[in-house]
């Protein structure tokens, strides 16, 4: 358990910026204010508290103009401020990705409220929101679907996948947003969207930035060219990075883990081109590649190793604003996403060994548009349309020969289609000068189609499956400003999630040390009702937000132990009804002269309600404190303790897997702290040091220990 003054610390730093936002706030001084959010001007009408919105808080709504209201731009459908927003919504800017200075994906949401990152091997990310992972939480970039048929159920890599250089900023939503996004998103939504050419002053221009990060951790490196600019009409951005990392020296006396290393490069180009003041096209191209990254937890009894490790990802968007039609804006976005992996599977008391691989290639398009109705408020609408074409295949080959000996059943069957309709329309209006509300329904329709090898009868027989899923999904927010800074939310959404290829036609053993799921071909899908109620602050001194949230998720997709073959267990899948509740909270109180004091705070409870015990790696309890600085010229210091309380509520699955120790993982508290400086006008040097007193830890769930005490140095170079 965590010390009493965990509990103590946190509590005092929320106690104290409540109790000094009811004092008021020194009218004689005007220190500089809290670091900028996202504040659009929506106000509370005529009222004497309203909000006064400054010019430069407001979010632009293309690179080439001051205008308002697009619920569209890079691919975000949420046309309210983070502080009208009914839902616990955050932005991590790209001061905010600067200072974190990632390398991957796994850094840039690491310790972000209501986020906790697990990953199994090295090169991984999965974020858990509310307690779900995998594919219970949508993952988008530029608001196209990185979640495809063959997402797994349970932690996954894929997150990983996206070059933190060249990402603008993260959305982050937290809870059910089916009605905006339809299935997968039970737990919430991230959208990361990438950068664009800086094209923002109407003049051509050029210049560039290139990046490189260095960790003792695992002597380690990381490096990216960024290059942008415009000319005439026209904005570019583009770039190419390069990554190789080493075994990861852990804390303690655990020394450096082995099959930890691996590299990693990539390269993207976007272009902007503007057509008179309301249209904008846009042309984005990505391709993201790993080699070499090893399930290190399953090292010494069996090697797995991904090589390569794929993501390309091609969109055109067209957009309009102000425009004189039934709708005021619109975005079309038609994309083409691949995601690809091999695989070598090694266990060391056989005498072969497997390679195998899976390509997702996925079509998309949506149509999104919104309306103004004047005093009735504001109507966005559209449709989604995904279709997966999945390939697979496996091959088993002798060890001392190399002499290919049969091809078994494949991860997915090799004919795997996945098609996905979706339209929705939500409506959001005030009431009056202090109450708002948002609400909105979505009909969602997703048809499989795949030849699965099921035993029946004993024998393992191809059955063809063709399931159709369907699903109306509704939600209702309410936002009512107590002040013009204070607000009190509630909101009722509703999840939705059908059964993918994993789920219903997987042969697949990538689970955990000795077990492998096979089909399920008769499930039915997800559902889920989520209730939150939260406050909201925003002010010059304090900000900060409270939800406690409860959701019941009616026939959850969950693993059951089917039957032993061969020393493996084997999982099939089954509806069970599950509940999860939980706290989340954030509060940054500013004090004088830059600095501030900051911390948050997680717990969640997660039971299945069939078997009656936990739900499998629900979070631990846990929560940063800390302090720091910052200046107008983007020098900070940040100082932070992240503290996690032992997670001892296991189930039965959690038992037998070995990336969690027996009894459960220990809880622990790590010391960090980052500084940044521009030492000229185009240098800027960064340091961060990690987990200071060398503590020995582990993240519940993870194959990956904690690092060891270890400095990031990184340098940024400006032309």
């Amino acid at each position: 358990m965590l010390p009493r003054s965990f509990y103590f610390v946190v509590s005092m730093v929320f106690l104290w910026g409540c109790v000094a936002s009811l004092v008021g706030q020194d009218t004689e001084q005007q220190p500089p204010t809290l670091p900028e959010i996202e504040v659009q001007p929506e106000t509370l009408g005529s009222a004497p508290d309203s909000i006064d919105v400054d010019d430069a808080l407001r979010t632009p709504l293309f690179p080439f103009t001051n205008q308002q209201g697009t619920p569209f731009e890079t691919g975000r459908r949420v046309t309210r401020s983070l502080l009208d927003d009914p839902v616990l919504r955050t932005l991590i800017d790209r001061r905010e990705l600067s200072e974190r200075a990632p390398v991957e994906m796994f850094d840039a949401l690491q310790n972000e409220v209501g986020v906790v990152m697990q990953r199994t091997q090295r090169g991984a990310a999965a974020p858990f929101i509310r307690g779900l992972t995998g594919q219970q939480v949508l993952i988008l970039v530029d608001g196209i679907r990185l979640n495809n048929a063959t997402f797994r159920l349970g932690p996954n890599q894929f997150l990983d996948t996206i070059d933190p250089g060249m990402v603008e900023h993260i959305e982050v939503i937290r809870g059910p947003q089916a009605v905006l996004y339809g299935s997968d998103a039970l737990g919430g939504v991230i959208n990361v969207v990438t950068r664009s050419g800086n094209n923002r002053a109407g003049y051509d221009s050029r210049n560039g930035q290139w990046i490189h990060r260095f960790s003792t951790a695992d002597l380690g490196y990381y490096s990216r060219m960024n290059v942008e600019g415009s000319l005439g009409n026209s904005t570019f951005f583009g770039g190419a990075s390069y990554g190789n990392f080493n075994n990861l020296d852990r804390g303690g006396a655990l020394g450096r883990q082995p099959w930890t290393d691996y590299s990693q490069w990539s390269g993207d180009v976007k272009l902007e081109y503007r057509i008179g003041e309301n249209y904008l096209m846009t042309l984005a191209l990505q391709h993201f590649e790993q080699e070499d990254v090893a399930r290190s937890d399953r090292f010494p009894q069996r090697l797995t190793v991904i090589d390569p490790q794929q993501r390309s990802l091609m969109y055109w968007r067209y957009q309009g604003v102000d425009l004189p039609f039934i709708f005021d804006r619109f975005s079309l976005t038609t994309s083409l996403h691949r995601q690809r992996e091999e695989v070598v599977d090694r266990r060391f008391n056989r005498t072969t060994f497997d390679e195998l691989g899976t390509d997702n290639v996925v079509l998309g398009f949506n149509a999104l548009f919104s309306s103004d109705l004047e005093w009735l408020g504001r109507l966005n609408y559209g449709l989604d349309m995904y279709h997966d074409n999945v390939s697979s295949f496996r091959d088993r080959y002798a060890v001392d020969t190399g002499e290919l000996i049969e091809s078994p059943t494949p991860p997915y069957p090799d004919d795997g289609i996945y098609n996905q309709f979706g339209t929705f329309a939500e409506w959001s209006t005030d009431w009056t000068d202090r109450l708002s509300s948002v609400v909105g329904t979505r009909f969602t329709r997703i048809g499989v189609s795949a030849t699965p090898t099921v035993n029946v009868a004993g024998n393992d027989t191809p059955v063809y499956v063709n399931p159709t899923f369907q699903d109306w999904s509704t939600s209702l927010g309410l936002n009512y400003a107590l002040t013009s800074n204070l607000r009190f939310v509630s909101s009722v959404a509703d999840g939705f999630r059908a059964p993918n290829l994993d789920d219903l036609a997987a042969t697949n053993d990538n689970v955990q040390q000795d077990a492998a799921d096979t089909p399920s071909v008769d499930l039915r899908p997800e559902n889920s009702r989520n209730y939150d109620v939260g406050l909201k602050l925003n002010s010059d001194r304090l900000r900060g937000e409270v939800f406690y949230f409860w959701m019941d998720i009616e026939d959850m997709i969950l693993r059951s132990p089917a039957s032993a073959s061969g020393g493996t267990t084997l999982f099939s899948r089954s509806n069970r009804d599950a509940h999860i509740n939980g706290l989340e909270m954030a509060l940054e109180r500013r004090l004088e002269a830059g600095w501030s004091v900051y911390g948050n705070l997680t717990y969640y409870h997660g039971v299945d309600l069939e078997l009656m015990e936990p739900l499998s790696r629900i979070p631990p309890t846990q929560g940063i404190v800390g302090m720091r600085w910052r200046d107008f010229c983007g020098t900070y210091i940040d100082g932070y303790l992240w503290l996690v309380r032992r997670a001892d509520r296991l189930n039965f699955q959690d038992v037998t897997d070995r990336r969690i120790p027996n009894g459960g993982t220990p809880g622990y508290g790590t010391l960090n702290v980052r500084a940044g400086r521009w030492i000229s006008s185009f240098e800027r040097v960064s340091l961060w040091v990690e987990n200071l007193t060398d503590r020995a830890y582990r993240v519940h769930g993870s194959g990956v220990d904690g690092p060891g005490a270890s400095v990031h140095l990184g340098y940024e170079l400006s032309y």
